[in-house]
């Protein structure tokens, strides 16, 4: 597969002095190349479902859903001790 990518880079690079259009094809897939070559070697990408991706996706959420929590809880503190206050309450 490697060696298919340098030979069609060495071709568009010679249709070039034909069309400098073809320099320009070269330019992009030498660009593509070398910039997913690069990713390489840090594991997959976020699409990739690895477990790493999935622990911080479930970690986010949790963080998500603690703070929502906290923030719901103090909101509604005051209420819920009036709620116990009444249903401690004897009624008469």
């Amino acid at each position: 597969m490697f060696v298919l990518l340098l030979v069609l880079i060495a071709v568009l690079f010679g249709f070039g002095f034909l069309h400098p259009i073809w320099w320009v094809a070269a330019a992009v897939l030498i660009y593509g190349a070398t910039s997913r070559g690069r990713d390489r070697g840090r594991g997959r990408s976020r699409g990739g479902g690895s477990d790493l991706d999935d622990y911080r996706d479930y970690r986010d959420y949790r963080d998500r859903r603690e703070r929502w929590d906290r923030r719901y809880d103090r909101q509604n503190q005051a209420r819920r001790r009036r709620e116990d206050r009444r249903d401690h309450q004897p009624h008469g």
